[in-house]
């Protein structure tokens, strides 16, 4: 493979890895900070290999690739690629799965926690009231008494469970490619999604966003949802309808949300979901930690080197 290696958009201090990898093989590099279709087009023309955050990999950014150039997306989720686009294209694309799970999943408690204490609502009647007495926030039951309901159960999922066990919680999950038995071995209950809406005190997001579950907790999933239950979604912003929540905040029938992900992002200045005073909100930051952003550049130059190596890519999407 000729061609050279282009990273379009990052988070990074440097790219300095990627760059000792092109001077390693003597290839041209370049780093961009990309947010449209045509700048991404003019920054990636002629690549082997992209590595990208954010940045738009439309069918017509792929066609500006080199032909069988690999296209690594630095995280977990690959939705801003064209994967069927890059499969008719001969491009292969890959991931970074397993570089912040367990950033993802301490990012994840940490909120399922602040929710179900009503911690920020706390906060806010004692700095604007002086004090208040905790039973004006009730019901607020005991951890033991509460049951947490996972919707998809990978890496982060299982994580999450992981760490929420100790505190005596009941924990129920709805994962269709997970068989039962697997989750019962390390304590969480399998359900139907119906079941799990029902009964979850606090339901957490933990499935890819693909075309079939876009707006998965819409209007009828946050119907089912009982009365005062909290969401957390640290997956993708499009898994939830964010017009059907804010619905359902305002009439309050939900006790409270925590978001690190939305459609769109970054969350509009004008949006609603700013005003509620139960509703945490955090800038896609759930990865975010000093180890797993290295981890993360390092493992995605590690596949950038094995795609121009013509070695098998360790996690090939498609």
């Amino acid at each position: 493979m000729s061609g050279k290696i282009v990273v379009t958009d990052h988070i990074f201090g440097s790219t300095t890895r990627e760059q000792a990898l092109a001077e390693r093989l003597g290839l041209e590099f370049s780093e961009h900070q990309c947010q449209t279709e045509a700048e991404t087009v003019e920054a990636v023309a002629g690549a082997g290999v992209v590595l990208v955050n954010f940045a738009p990999m439309t069918r017509r950014v792929l066609e500006a690739l080199e032909a069988g150039a690999t296209v690594v997306r630095y995280g977990i989720g690959y939705d801003n690629v064209d994967v069927e686009a890059a499969r008719e294209l001969g491009i292969l694309v890959c991931n970074v799965p397993d570089y912040g799970a367990d950033t993802v999943a301490d990012h994840t408690v940490a909120s399922l926690l602040a929710l179900l204490r009503k911690l920020s609502l706390f906060d806010r009647a004692v700095r604007e009231r002086g004090w208040l007495d905790p039973g004006a926030l009730s019901p607020l039951p005991g951890f033991a008494d509460t049951t947490i309901g996972l919707v998809g159960t990978g890496r982060i999922g299982r994580a999450v469970a992981a760490r929420l066990q100790p505190f005596g919680f009941r924990i129920v999950a709805h994962d269709p490619f997970v068989e039962p038995a697997h989750l019962a071995a390390i304590g969480i209950e399998s359900v139907e999604l119906d079941e799990l809406l029902a009964a979850a005190h606090a339901v957490s997001l933990h499935a890819p966003l693909t075309a079939e579950n876009r707006h998965l907790i819409g209007q009828e999933a946050l119907e089912r949802m009982r009365p005062g239950a909290v969401l957390v979604n640290t997956s993708r912003g499009g898994l939830v309808d964010p017009s059907a929540l804010v619905t359902h905040l305002r009439n309050g029938k939900l006790g409270g949300a925590a978001l690190d992900v939305f459609e769109p992002e970054p969350l509009p200045l004008e949006a609603e979901l700013r005003t509620f005073d139960n509703v945490l909100l955090t800038p896609h930051a759930a990865f975010f930690s000093d180890a797993s952003l290295a981890n993360l550049q390092r493992l995605a130059t590690e596949e950038a080197a094995r795609a121009l190596g013509g070695q098998p890519l360790r996690c090939q999407v498609a």
